[in-house]
């Protein structure tokens, strides 16, 4: 029975790479036939309809209402000018100084990384940062890959990443909280070296035109909304203070840094239609993600039903390396399998595996999370069909593929380094 299991996830992965149905799509199909292969009843106790598709699509709920607070904020920051603010004043700091640009604009991405991720972060923070850096000299390709790195540095602090792996791993936002601060320094040594490596590597490289109408659009209406008040420029910060500082819960300090962004910026009579406008527009933004949330949550149930476990539990204790050297040695060579949507992208089957390893008792909870957290440093950087990627690689006037081969290394040791904490800590 489990060797039907691995072939069905392997069918799963081959929808989601060969793009035949959406992830969020293949994830549930893949769930149910899972429950259904495995003896699932149709209703009742672990069953298909309550337990996988019932309970299972709203197990991530905590996390897409975090996701849908982080887009309601980034889409504050985009509207006020904060996030243009944030990026403007940091290019004007570094002048015609390639990689002190490039710096400044891997700070701000981190900043907004923090707040939001994804395509909305490539956004506030590369509409304005990538024409500064390429009309500097900064390598186009450089330019793409250092929003992403940017943004990838925030990750640690992203709170409805936080939130997603407590609920998913179910482990206390403390343990993952703490997880995430020991991941931080590997990030942002990995993504400042970027900067500094790829900005000399080439040398200077003027190019004054990028290949995105669109964006054109974007950086004129970026200028027009002209500079937010310095406290203002706070308001990602306020967030991280609460959850972090003060330990407060994650969609309260969140919150807060909503109602901060808006008093910060808007007139009193303004603020209701602000409110509503930006949490309308954050609704557009945070619906893939919530589908796929909801997608996650029904595979994570089934893969967890009694029968599951049973059946994948020989399996995966046969392959599942024990000792700390090899499990750091043969997870880091299979770190591709998070890119295109592979076995291992948590935000995919990776979820799934990431269930049967703690179901069925392979790893603790916190190796797991050191596991997904590492990968997830890497998708969210190099992966040629992420959204952020795609956005940064186009707007900049390159190829996705490009922007992999150039940030693979360095976001692989961030992967590398992840995966000797969890090693050394846990196992």
């Amino acid at each position: 029975m489990g060797i039907v299991i691995l072939l069905l996830m392997l069918a799963g992965v081959g929808l989601m790479l060969t793009r035949k149905l959406p992830t969020a799509f293949a994830l549930v199909l893949l769930g149910v036939a899972i429950a259904a292969v495995v003896g699932a009843p149709l209703t009742g106790e672990n069953s298909i309809l309550e337990t996988v598709l019932q309970e299972g699509s709203i197990a991530q709920a905590a996390t897409m209402i975090a996701v849908l607070i982080g887009s309601w904020m980034g889409k504050l920051m985009a509207e006020t000018g904060i996030a243009s603010t944030l990026v403007r004043k940091i290019v004007e700091f570094g002048g015609d100084r390639p990689t002190v640009v490039a710096l400044g604009v891997l700070v701000v991405s981190a900043l907004i990384g923090t707040v939001t991720g994804s395509a909305p972060a490539a956004m506030m923070a590369g509409i304005i940062g990538i024409p500064a850096m390429v009309a500097v000299g900064v390598p186009k390709t450089t330019a793409a890959g250092t929003i992403l790195m940017g943004i990838a540095a925030g990750m640690p602090f992203e709170l409805p990443i936080w939130q997603f792996f407590s609920t998913t791993l179910d482990l206390p936002v403390e343990t993952v909280r703490g997880f995430m601060l020991m991941l931080f320094p590997f990030a942002v040594v990995f993504a400042v070296l970027f900067v500094l490596v790829e900005t000399r590597r080439k040398g200077v490289e003027h190019a004054w035109s990028l290949a995105a109408p669109a964006g054109d659009r974007s950086r004129k209406r970026a200028k027009q909304l002209g500079d937010a008040p310095w406290y203002a420029l706070l308001a990602p910060l306020v967030p991280l203070v609460l959850a972090l500082g003060f330990e407060l819960p994650i969609i309260p300090s969140m919150l807060a840094g909503v109602l901060y962004a808006l008093v910060t910026t808007t007139r009193p009579r303004d603020m209701n239609k602000r409110l509503l406008r930006t949490l309308y527009g954050a609704f557009d933004i945070a619906a893939p993600p919530i589908a796929l949330f909801v997608a996650i949550g029904i595979l994570l149930s089934a893969v967890t039903l009694p029968g599951a476990v049973e059946a994948l539990n020989p399996l995966v204790t046969a392959i599942s390396p024990g000792h700390p050297v090899v499990f750091v040695v043969v997870f880091a060579l299979l770190t591709p399998l998070c890119l295109y949507r592979g076995p291992l992208n948590v935000f995919g089957l990776g979820a799934g595996i990431a269930g049967v390893l703690i179901s069925a008792g392979i790893y603790p909870a916190v190796a797991v999370l050191g596991l997904t957290a590492s990968y997830n440093q890497v998708f969210g950087v190099a992966d040629p069909t992420s959204t952020q990627t795609v956005w940064a690689a186009q707007y900049s006037g390159v190829s996705p593929q490009q922007v992999m081969v150039r940030t693979l290394p360095y976001v692989w040791c961030v992967a590398l380094g992840g995966l000797i904490v969890t090693a050394a800590t846990q196992l």
